[in-house]
């Protein structure tokens, strides 16, 4: 039998840390949306993460597969692209308008809206005083959000008000209309706090469906290991430093990390190591070969080679689209 895990050898992070970390908008899309019924907006976007919070009246979210989410003022939702939805006042009520990539507005039959429904300041819909007002931010670009956290979300997950009460409500309801030099930057930092605010009351929900390295987190063994490689990815581990480290065998780590979290330690290490890289290449200028020391490789050709076999871009390509 293994000895028990020496618990006192490993740390003890805030497991979430490393998850809130991914949204950094850049030039993100927000937009004060006012509509009087009946109304909807078909959204095919294709965005990696919007939010959604009703600041006043009503809304339903109506993705093409799933449940339907009913908000009502004080509530937030989070769809998770590239998959449509339909917002709208009712289930029944057919598109007025039609959101495509790159925010481009169109009537349902194709032709473009051509601003008809422009109210001002990143303000839109029907008259700057209905009946429902909608806060909306869009992260326009899958490389602003890591790839680990949009895998730990549903499709679509709402916070209610009676569970949440939002502190941002209020701020972002004013700056969001504000037209003031370096409102942009205001606005992305506004996203990624109200980001994280509702997805960290939402990972303390019961119902939320957390992806298994972070449940595995609780284990006293596969969690205390976790939290290794991710404060300190670039040290050279093994199996067998992990398990010294944990107090069990390298056998005992290998079947208990892998039966937790779906995949062995090594696998896991190299997929957080590469989101590290692709995190740099996008928000630093760091050269290829500063890049692999931060995150663990020996040399730009390993982290290349390892990085476009994940990835299918070398990491050169990747950098250019993510700028």
């Amino acid at each position: 039998m293994d000895a028990p895990p020496r618990s006192n050898t490993l740390t003890r992070g805030d497991p979430l840390a490393g998850l809130l970390d991914g949204p950094r908008a850049r030039g993100a899309f927000m937009i004060r949306a006012c509509f009087d019924p009946p109304w909807a907006v078909r959204v095919e976007d294709r965005a990696p993460l919007t939010v959604m919070l009703v600041a006043r009246g009503e809304a339903w979210v109506l993705p093409d597969r799933g449940e339907r989410t009913r908000l009502r003022a004080g509530d937030l939702a989070i769809a998770r692209g590239p998959d449509p939805y339909t917002c709208a006042d009712a289930p029944g009520t057919a598109p007025q308008a039609l959101i495509l990539p790159g925010q481009e507005c169109r009537y349902p039959d194709g032709r473009p809206l051509n601003g008809s429904m422009d109210l001002g300041v990143r303000t839109w819909g029907d008259r700057l005083d209905g009946a429902t007002v909608m806060l909306i931010g869009t992260y326009p670009m899958r490389g602003e959000i890591s790839g680990r956290l949009l895998d730990a979300l549903p499709p679509l997950l709402a916070l209610t008000s009676d569970v949440w009460d939002c502190p941002l409500t209020p701020y972002v309801s004013e700056e969001i209309v504000r037209d003031e030099p370096g409102q942009e930057v205001v606005l992305d930092r506004l996203l990624d706090l109200l980001v994280i605010a509702a997805l960290r009351a939402w990972f303390a929900r019961p119902e939320a469906e957390a992806p298994a390295w972070y449940r595995a987190l609780a284990d006293p063994v596969v969690g205390g290991v976790l939290r290794l490689l991710q404060d300190d990815p670039a040290h050279p581990w093994t199996v067998a430093a992990l398990a010294a480290k944990a107090g069990v065998s390298r056998a005992a780590l290998a079947r208990r990390f892998t039966a937790l979290v779906g995949e062995p330690p090594m696998t896991y290490l190299t997929g957080w190591r590469l989101a590290l890289a692709a995190d740099r290449l996008r928000d630093s200028e760091d050269t290829l070969d500063a890049v692999a020391r931060r995150v663990g490789y020996g040399s730009a050709f390993a982290l290349s080679t390892a990085f476009k076999r994940v990835y299918g871009v070398s990491p050169v390509e990747y950098r250019g689209r993510m700028t």
